[in-house]
């Protein structure tokens, strides 16, 4: 310890104030009384106030030294806390990931990952915030959260991008409805539709137009110039989804998280004579903010090394 080093000057004036006596600070500090008196000294004269007063028994702060004392108390005592906390982190595996996800993709595909990734490391602390994609792009952006389940976006170039694989979307309804629909045009079978014509006729539902899906999906509908009859739009894709099996209407969903109600009947896919193209999910971090240990851990455990 430098006596002379401003901080060491405070830890030396508290560690004496904490003790009541130089002797026995000297021996936590590990320097010598007469060092320790010249600190004090100093420190004194800095400030333009006497912070002791000596006796038989040792030395006694005065006021002005009893104020001085509870700052840096609590200043010590959170540095104190600070050492702490990384040694958890090291001895551990202490840390905190933030991340940011759309409730579909937290459903179905964030929430596996996740219950592996708790039993592992118990004590890394995590955080989630849902909302869409575009949202989860800006809490990346501006540094409120670490990694990013998403789609990818148009313009990745700001983000690296771990990816997990593609997903489709398609056209789903229930039987009832798509008979109602039938009997209503005068129609035997979903089949003597065109698309554009069952598209004409029916209950569209789908996401909201700040949800990077639904841009994709006007983007689809527009090239093949479909137009919906009435249009209901939901603000989450389980929302769509129930929609769908109570018979509302026909909703765009991702087919690999509907795949048991289409296996069971419950929901019926529209045919169509393009098909929507593929998208790819994954993980996304800024590329200025390389991932923090815990987040590369559970990169890792999602088979992708940061």
């Amino acid at each position: 310890m430098n006596p002379d080093h401003p901080l060491s000057a405070y830890q030396i004036f508290n560690t004496v104030a904490a003790a009541g006596n130089i002797s026995q600070a000297a021996k936590e500090l590990y320097i010598s009384q007469p060092a320790i008196s010249k600190s004090i000294a100093r420190l004194e004269s800095s400030l333009n106030v006497r912070l002791f007063t000596r006796n038989s028994r040792g030395v006694k702060l005065t006021e002005e030294g009893r104020a001085l004392y509870e700052h840096t108390r609590r200043a010590f005592e959170e540095l104190r806390r600070g050492e702490e906390q990384l040694r958890q982190i090291t001895t551990l595996g202490i840390g905190h990931i933030r991340i940011g996800v759309s409730t579909t993709l937290c459903k179905f595909i964030l929430l596996p990952y996740l219950k592996e990734f708790v039993s592992r490391y118990p004590h890394i602390r995590i955080s989630i915030q849902c909302q869409s994609t575009l949202h989860t792009l800006t809490l990346l952006e501006n540094g409120s959260i670490d990694i990013g389940l998403i789609g990818r976006p148009a313009g990745i170039r700001p983000f690296v991008f771990y990816s997990l694989g593609g997903i489709e979307d398609t056209f789903v309804a229930a039987r009832p409805y798509l008979d109602n629909l039938c009997l209503r045009s005068g129609r035997r079978s979903i089949g003597e539709f065109s698309v554009s014509e069952l598209f004409a006729n029916a209950n569209l539902m789908l996401l909201d137009e700040q949800n990077i899906t639904r841009q994709h999906i006007d983007g689809y509908l527009a090239q093949h110039q479909i137009t919906a009859g009435q249009l209901l739009e939901i603000s989450n894709m389980d929302l769509l989804i129930d929609f769908a099996r109570i018979g509302l209407g026909i909703a765009c969903v991702i087919r690999e998280f509907i795949q048991s109600d289409l296996d069971s009947g419950t929901l019926l896919e529209i045919p169509l004579t393009d098909p929507i193209p593929g998208r790819e999910i994954g993980f996304a971090h800024t590329k200025a903010a390389p991932p923090n240990e815990a987040v590369q851990k559970f990169l890792a455990l999602c088979g992708k090394e940061a």
